[in-house]
């Protein structure tokens, strides 16, 4: 069961999309200098179809993307919460995974994000960094992290 301790609306995720961020729980990472180490907890509301459903209906208007930030836990159940989004909706799905690989669905996500935080490499922003957003594009990773480097 995925669970998930809050969400907000996002302008800095994804570039050039306004999106849906969940943060998901029990992060398996672990990664020093996390910024939000309670997510390494099991706590949280499950995020069944269900509650995506209610979540996409209330943003719809105003979102073009839904990102999940984590789930590296339970990633078959990360990629039906995916599959979902794109099934009832016409936005896109985001990944931020801590993982090091595209995940074996990659088709199922329109960007991912991929790598440990490591403080001395910094975050996406940083040129230094370790992390990479990938866009989707036709099945092929595009490495877009250039875009915040602006």
């Amino acid at each position: 069961m995925i669970k998930y301790y809050n969400y907000d609306i996002v302008f800095q995720e994804i570039p050039d999309e306004v999106t849906l961020a969940i943060n998901i729980t029990n992060c398996p990472n672990r990664c020093v200098g996390c910024h939000s180490p309670h997510l390494r907890e099991n706590i949280g509301v499950e995020l069944s179809c269900e509650m995506l459903h209610e979540l996409l209906n209330k943003y719809n208007k105003t979102i073009t993307c839904c990102c999940f930030m984590g789930g590296d836990t339970n990633v078959n159940e990360l990629e039906t919460l995916a599959d979902y989004v794109h099934q009832h909706s016409s936005i896109k799905v985001a990944w931020y995974s801590g993982r090091n690989q595209l995940p074996p669905h990659f088709n199922l996500f329109q960007y991912v994000k991929l790598g440990e935080y490591i403080p001395e490499k910094g975050s996406l922003k940083s040129q230094n960094t370790n992390q990479r957003l990938y866009k989707n594009c036709n099945n092929v990773a595009v490495d877009i992290t250039s875009l915040f480097w602006k």
